[in-house]
């Protein structure tokens, strides 16, 4: 990619954002003005390319919102994550950094071969409070040592954390305004981490629950995307309003936001054309709910 080219893509990042993750508009200008400052060199020398902490309410976007970066930038192959659930114990350090001079560990042998990318760590809350030290080696001065002895920079890239901290009182306030739970949530996040460590995170960028209108855009775009899917696989389906609002009231859930959404469309729009197949030899034609039983059927044309 040219210079300009470059300079063209990194000016429709906003708009691609907003294009793919719903209901988080307040946000994705700061998002994409982050990785932007990166891409265009105004970092601070040997520290990451930009920080940011992703929180609020489970299921509402927060690790989508990596993951689309990542893959906009530098394709999926450059974004690595680590589930910070992982490294609970007090073993945590070791296992990140390596035990001895033969082992890198797990930092090092995500960073082995990469020379840019997104650096994602989920759940920061779960992870041992020994870790949090080594988070603020990587934040500033931007390197640390493994257990190999080798000194790796995390210059080149970017470091984002999501934390479910302030969800479950965020989702309480369903007659609040944002900036209310904004800082009920950011509240929480300084109560329970430590303040060093959520300090020189660049960015702090709290998710908003999920309405019931934007439920439906979301399970409009994952129908979309799976329609799309069946149909380069030869099965010409579409999907009736009934069954969008089928798929809306399966997929969604309060506790857990859209988390298990995609795999309840792809569960349920597959199924149907299974039994499109069985039952025809074919499965292009309308899905809609199959009667009382929870499912979808095809009305073959």
């Amino acid at each position: 990619m040219s210079p300009a080219e470059r300079r063209v893509h990194l000016a429709g990042m906003e708009s691609h954002l907003r294009s793919r993750l719903l209901g988080q508009d307040h946000l994705l200008g700061r998002a994409a003005a982050m990785f932007q400052r990166g891409e265009m060199g105004l970092a601070t020398s040997g520290r990451p390319r930009g920080s940011c902490l992703l929180i609020g309410p489970t299921g509402t976007g927060k690790t989508e919102l990596v993951l689309l970066s990542g893959d906009y930038l530098f394709g999926p192959e450059n974004r690595c994550r680590f589930d910070l659930s992982e490294y609970a114990r007090p073993d945590a350090v070791a296992r990140f950094l390596g035990v001895d001079r033969k082992d890198p560990g797990d930092l090092g042998r995500a960073l082995r071969g990469r020379k840019c990318g997104i650096l994602h760590f989920d759940e920061l809350e779960k992870s041992h409070p020994t870790l949090w030290d080594i988070f603020l080696q990587l934040l500033d001065p931007g390197h640390v040592t493994l257990a190999t002895g080798e000194r790796v920079s995390v210059a080149p890239f970017y470091l984002s954390f999501t934390s479910n901290l302030g969800g479950a009182e965020a989702m309480r306030m369903e007659q609040s305004t944002f900036a209310s739970v904004e800082r009920t949530v950011l509240r929480r996040l300084t109560q329970t981490l430590r303040p060093e460590l959520v300090e020189r995170i660049e960015e702090k960028w709290v998710f908003a629950r999920l309405t019931p209108e934007v439920q439906r855009e979301v399970c409009a775009l994952r129908v979309a995307d799976e329609l799309g899917r069946l149909r380069a696989l030869g099965h010409d389906v579409q999907i009736s309003r009934a069954a969008l609002e089928f798929l809306v009231r399966e997929g969604f859930d309060p506790h857990v936001g859209a988390r298990r959404l995609r795999n309840t469309v792809e569960r349920h729009l597959r199924d149907a054309v299974v039994r499109g197949l069985l039952a025809h030899g074919a499965a292009c034609g309308e899905i809609e709910p199959d009667g009382p039983a929870p499912r979808l059927k095809i009305h073959v044309r």
